[in-house]
């Protein structure tokens, strides 16, 4: 007798395998490619502070004879397309979500837009009085240090290791720049903090991997 495809399995091992495919496929559904969640960022971030790099170097100097809006200009429109990509992303995956887990991503998401707003409206009444390469140096390094402390209050919020350990080596990085100085700064940041970003989605596309195998 032939058996209906969608009748329910009457073998305790079919059913098991069963829950853990709808598992899996449930968690590849829910569970966004990291990839698309950290690549963007690090990309925008080694690109255009790269660029920060080649334009003022230390000592105000030009290793690269570029124009000197470019940078910042490549810098905004690379946050911006990563912004952007992981606006959707999040959408597709987490638009069906509601609870605990919705409220806490929409007002993560205030935080960042909020803080960031607030920031740098006060850096902008305080650059001005300032020579070019500090005020670079005041823009860039606070930034960066938002990004590494909202990083760690993401990781905090979700329990996310792999979030919260990219924030603390942001937070590093940074701190190392500010030292470094005008010039230095950008260089780390383009390397460790755009390199970082890179290995950090790599890592956990492969944790997701092995958590979304039936």
């Amino acid at each position: 007798m032939d058996l209906d495809d969608d009748s329910p399995p009457t073998d305790a091992a079919a059913a098991l395998r069963l829950i853990q495919d709808q598992r899996s496929a449930t968690a590849r559904r829910l569970d966004p490619d990291a990839r698309l969640l950290y690549w963007p960022w690090g990309v925008a971030w080694l690109v255009g502070f790269g660029l920060f790099f080649l334009r003022f170097s230390p000592g105000d100097r030009a290793l690269v004879d570029l124009p000197s809006w470019l940078p910042l200009t490549v810098l905004f429109v690379l946050l911006a397309a990563a912004g952007t990509i992981q606006a959707v992303v999040s959408v597709r995956a987490y638009g069906q979500v509601t609870g605990d887990s919705a409220r806490r991503g929409k007002w993560y998401g205030y935080a960042w837009a909020l803080g960031s707003v607030s920031i740098y409206a006060g850096l902008g009444r305080i650059s001005e009085h300032l020579p070019h390469d500090l005020a670079a140096l005041l823009w860039s390094a606070t930034a960066v240090g938002l990004t590494g402390a909202l990083h760690m209050a993401g990781g905090a919020v979700w329990l996310d290791r792999d979030l919260f350990r990219l924030g603390v080596w942001i937070s590093l990085i940074n701190l190392v720049g500010a030292f470094a100085g005008p010039g230095w700064h950008p260089l780390i940041v383009a390397v460790a903090g755009g390199g970082g970003m890179l290995v950090a989605g790599a890592i956990a596309r492969r944790r997701q991997r092995q958590r979304q195998q039936p």
